[in-house]
């Protein structure tokens, strides 16, 4: 009796069944795109900024001295003028995330906890929706908004309240010449722009809170704002982190809406931008780069107790 031989197998079949016999190969092939672009690109370019960071600036001659000192370092932290920055930059970046926080609470509740299938999906639709457009176009068109002239101002005056607007303008910590230059401008389109990254993060540990540990608290005689205070929340709080994360970071590093909506005040990346590009001052601009660096590893090492990676 003739033997029937073996179907012969095609090139991509012979090489899928290599790659399922060999599981860990398989495994270091589909890792190694990104663990290239995190080694070589990522971590590669911010090795090299940390490397400028220690390299310091000849005065005379303009020239880079490519020479390990601490000298950059020094003059950054003597400088006055650094130390504001960075406290102005920490303290616009913890005032956004404080109030996109007291925002996006409320309703991510009511998402996850009373608004029904068609409702939630609108308000999804709602939170998401920004995002979908450019963030240039976004910005400018709150410049628009927030001008002398914009739509703020008339519905303001409208109401009778122009002298109200006007004495917050002249408030030196806060005011400027208009919304559209000032730093509550700044504060007012960082709240917009992050706001979604708070929303969401909160929204999904909201939606993991049990119903039934809820019933158990009402069941148990506990009052609505108790339950809130004691179950809800502790449990919803490592989405709050975690949302604080993102609004945090991202007003941190921004240079874009500060400079368009600021005054002559410099935030961090405005200062990074100018040194780097205006001033030539390679050296210091990667120290002030280190800045936000170092405050956002606390950050996160604080954000991970507090439970904030298992909201993500």
């Amino acid at each position: 009796m003739a033997t029937v031989p073996a179907p012969t197998l095609s090139f991509w079949r012979r090489t899928a069944n290599y790659f399922f016999r060999h599981p860990n190969i398989t495994l270091v092939l589909m890792l190694l795109p990104i663990v290239v672009w995190l080694g070589v690109v990522y971590l590669g370019s911010l090795s090299a900024m940390l490397a400028q960071s220690f390299f310091s600036l000849d005065g005379f001659s303009g020239r880079v001295i490519r020479e390990f000192t601490l000298r950059t370092y020094s003059q950054m932290i003597s400088d006055p003028t650094n130390i504001d920055i960075v406290l102005r930059t920490v303290a616009m970046a913890a005032v956004v995330t404080i109030t996109c926080a007291l925002i996006a609470f409320p309703l991510s509740y009511y998402m996850a906890r009373y608004a029904n299938y068609r409702i939630k999906g609108l308000l999804y639709l709602g939170v998401m929706l920004p995002l979908w457009s450019s963030y240039l176009v976004r910005i400018y068109s709150w410049r628009l908004i927030l001008a002398q002239e914009g739509i703020v101002t008339w519905f303001l005056n409208g109401l009778g309240l122009g002298g109200v607007l006007d004495w917050l303008l002249a408030i030196p910590a806060i005011g400027g010449s208009s919304l559209s230059f000032s730093y509550m401008g700044v504060y007012i389109v960082f709240v917009y722009i992050w706001l979604p990254y708070m929303i969401l993060p909160i929204n999904a540990a909201l939606e993991r809170v049990p119903r039934s540990v809820i019933e158990a608290s009402a069941d148990l005689g506990a009052r609505p704002s108790y339950t809130f205070r004691k179950v809800i929340l502790p449990l919803a709080f490592p989405g709050v982190v975690a949302g604080s994360i993102f609004t945090f970071s991202l007003t941190l590093g921004d240079y874009i809406i500060p400079g368009v909506f600021g005054n002559s005040s410099f935030f961090i990346g405005q200062a990074v931008y100018s040194h780097q590009g205006t001033a030539g001052n390679i050296p210091l601009a990667a120290a002030l780069t280190v800045v936000p660096i170092l405050i956002m590893g606390v950050y996160l090492l604080v954000a991970r107790r507090l439970g904030a990676f298992d909201a993500l």
